[in-house]
């Protein structure tokens, strides 16, 4: 099963993501421990987020809160999902991570299992995603933690911002705004 499960992330990685399939498509496990498949989310905007707990834009944490809270009733959710590529920036255990999330900067918004992001263990969400050019034409491979992918209600990535780019900045409420219609 790893074999197969691994060419198909070479296959997909190949193609940058560019293989029609919607990131709504993709099955990955809930901080939890659950499922957090994103089939759930069609008819939604989605903003999704690797994140992780010890990193300067950290605090970018109680924006994507904010975010969450201020759309959730017209169909907006951020999706977090934790990663520990960017230096080591999230070593923590799922209980760790929900902890620290829900103690620190309130977030209610819901959490995947930590995954990769680059490389030969990218998740198939990614795969779907870093194809998508960000404003300046940045595509291919997630620079940093809290680089963003918003998906519209149609399952389609519609844009990509830069780590830096704070969550409740005018052009990611823009965005929002407008997947959200």
């Amino acid at each position: 099963m790893a074999n197969a499960e691994n060419t198909e992330n070479a296959e997909n990685a190949a193609n940058n993501g560019r293989d029609g399939a919607s990131p709504l498509d993709v099955e990955i496990g809930a901080l939890n421990g659950g499922s957090a498949g994103l089939a759930q989310y069609a008819g939604r905007a989605v903003l999704v987020v690797n994140v992780a707990s010890k990193c300067g834009l950290t605090p970018q944490y109680a924006g994507l809160e904010r975010l969450h809270e201020r759309y959730a009733e017209r169909g907006f959710t951020v999706l977090g999902v934790p990663c520990n590529q960017f230096l080591g920036q999230e070593p923590g255990s799922a209980e760790e991570i929900a902890e620290f999330c829900s103690a620190t900067y309130g977030v209610t918004f819901p959490m995947t299992e930590k995954v990769e992001v680059n490389g030969e263990g990218r998740h198939a969400l990614y795969q779907r995603l870093v194809g998508f050019a960000d404003a300046e034409g940045h595509d291919g491979d997630v620079r940093w933690n809290f680089e963003k992918f918003l998906i519209g209600r149609d399952g389609e990535v519609v844009a990509r911002f830069s780590p830096q780019t704070e969550p409740e900045s005018a052009e990611v409420v823009a965005a929002v705004e407008k997947a959200l219609g």
